[in-house]
């Protein structure tokens, strides 16, 4: 038995301590166990593997190299500055998020199919309380169906793990795509939020309590990409779904209304570049996904903060009901703008120099896949660096006025900002840190001239192209369709078709029994009533001939009926 200490053990404790301690000591644990847990990953940086034999089984709780360990430092980095945004958060919420970063570190630290499963369904029940934590009706019901949608993708992993452990090994490696590869894989891509399975992110992200929803919006599509990475790496079906989920997310987002919604469908635009990258195969393709992962969490971590500090000013969400914020929350507004700039990949922010590698591969497949990541970072600094910024924070309200003096959020909550946005700033000018932890060797240059230009070039064109269609742009108060409307609307509506259908055809069902067996009974009991159904005449006064002669043939139908079934079995 090895002498280490797993990295989710301080979460686990700051779970457990949460409930029990109180003011400074349960923030001093919170904020402690991502700092033992960073400790405890530096430890075992040269690389480990913990096998344990349960049942038969050869379970690998622990396998770290090069490709885990990029995954559970910013894991650990995210979980530091969540800790801090919501150190006043109530204990219950807090033990939840801790629950979550553990199961979250034990999928991305599993060697084996079997502790996966375990650590991703810890993850869906965990997660599940950040969205419930708000308390209102809205939240229950978001939380509820985002709950049933991840026991669904649970079913399916384990379903193709059971498969997968009758087939073979259960040993998370490389995974073929058989029958339970699929299944495998269909429970990866729903917890990526790939379209058509996706649908659950922006209907649950946006009713998260604040904290919560920077938690959400850090592990869950980023363990699936993990997953990918691990399991999937250059298979044909990502690539072009990858695309086409950059495409989704930004179209989406141009038409949303609440900021949290907007923010939540860039999270399935942001993690399509990820899984392209992964379809693609290749060492610079998967390098690039791991990039854009690390800077993703940070930067969009940092977007959930901006938002979740605008609400829990002014306690508004809609586009149409924020406005002119700028000169009330000046901090906060400079933190969104860092957070902007890096997920629209403008030059010395975080996203420049992670996005850039995915696109890079991509040429290497196709020019219109190129042409397909390239519009949706166009998009992307529409909705998120143009227009966001714009209704949020300097344009005219064009409801009831913000009547507020100059405020900003918490102290702890600014301070978690401002950590977040000198890392994006920090890993835009200075990347080749990130690059070193990288899962393969690489050797690129995202500062050459001809990217340079070509990006803000781009950026221009599109800033130029708000300031054309800025009315067109601006904040409707509208409901987005989108696939969920299938099961929140459509789903009810079956239900009680299907319901009154049932319950139609099972009292029918009834009536015919009853009645057949009121005939059976009259038949038995007076097989004359045969007789009298065929219409058969009959004299009064010779009645009982007939009926002697029926109860004859009655009785011998019943005996050579007796007598064949015993011929038969004897």
């Amino acid at each position: 038995m090895t002498t280490e200490i797993h990295p989710c053990v301080p979460f686990l404790a700051a779970a457990l301590a949460a409930p029990l301690l109180k003011g400074r000591l349960r923030q001093a644990a919170l904020l402690a166990a991502p700092c033992l847990a960073l400790l405890l990953l530096v430890r075992l940086s040269g690389g480990a593997r913990w096998t344990f034999e349960i049942l038969g089984n050869d379970l690998i709780l622990l396998r770290l190299d090069s490709l885990s360990m990029i995954f559970c430092v910013i894991f650990v980095i995210m979980a530091f500055l969540g800790n801090l945004y919501g150190i006043e958060a109530p204990p219950g919420q807090q033990a939840a998020s801790q629950i979550y970063v553990a199961g979250s570190l034990g999928v991305v630290l599993a060697g084996d199919l079997v502790t996966l499963f375990l650590g991703w369904e810890i993850m869906a029940v965990s997660s599940t309380f950040l969205i419930w934590g708000r308390r209102n009706k809205k939240a229950l019901r978001a939380g509820f169906r985002y709950l049933l949608a991840h026991i669904f993708g649970g079913g399916l992993l384990f379903v193709g793990v059971l498969l997968q452990r009758q087939a073979g090994s259960v040993l998370f490696e490389s995974i073929t795509l058989d029958f339970p590869g699929m299944l495998i894989l269909t429970a990866f891509a729903l917890n990526a939020a790939v379209p058509p399975l996706g649908a659950w992110l922006p209907d649950a992200y946006p009713e998260a309590t604040v904290p919560g929803a920077v938690f959400l919006s850090a592990f869950t599509t980023k363990t699936a990409v993990y997953a990918l990475a691990r399991g999937f790496a250059g298979t044909d079906v990502l690539v072009w779904a990858g695309a086409a989920m950059t495409l989704y997310g930004v179209v989406f987002a141009v038409l949303e209304n609440d900021i949290r919604r907007l923010l939540a469908y860039h999270i399935i635009s942001q993690v399509g570049y990820m899984v392209c990258g992964i379809g693609l195969g290749t060492s610079l393709s998967v390098n690039g996904a791991s990039a854009h992962a690390f800077c993703h969490i940070l930067y969009k971590g940092l977007l959930f903060m901006a938002a979740g500090a605008v609400i829990h000013v002014t306690g508004r969400s809609k586009l149409t009901e924020l406005g002119a914020l700028a000169p009330i929350m000046p901090l906060t507004t400079i933190f969104y703008i860092v957070g902007a700039f890096s997920i629209s990949s403008v030059p010395l922010f975080s996203g420049f120099v992670s996005k850039a590698i995915v696109v890079s591969a991509s040429t290497l497949r196709s020019g219109g896949l190129e042409l397909v990541l390239t519009t949706a970072s166009m998009g992307t600094f529409l909705s998120i660096g143009l227009k966001l910024l714009f209704a949020v924070f300097f344009k005219k309200p064009s409801g009831e006025a913000i009547s507020l003096k100059r405020r900003e959020p918490p102290r702890h909550m600014l301070l978690a900002m401002g950590l977040a946005s000198i890392m994006c700033v920090s890993i835009g000018v200075w990347p080749a840190p990130l690059y070193r932890i990288l899962p393969y060797p690489l050797a690129y240059h995202p500062y050459t001239r001809d990217h340079v230009i070509g990006t803000l070039q781009l950026l221009l064109w599109t800033g130029f192209g708000f300031m054309v269609l800025i009315k067109k742009l601006e904040g409707k108060s509208t409901i987005t369709l989108d696939t969920d409307w299938l099961y929140r609307r459509g789903a009810p509506r079956l239900i009680r078709g299907v319901a009154a259908g049932y319950t139609a055809v099972a009292a029918s069902a009834e009536r015919t029994l009853l009645a057949t067996g009121r005939n059976v009974s009259t038949l038995w009991s007076n097989p004359l009533h045969v007789w009298r159904a065929l219409s058969i005449p009959y004299d009064d006064e010779r009645r009982f001939r007939p009926l002697l002669i029926v109860h004859m043939v009655w009785i011998l139908s019943v005996f050579l009926a007796a007598a064949l079934v015993f011929w038969q079995f004897l």
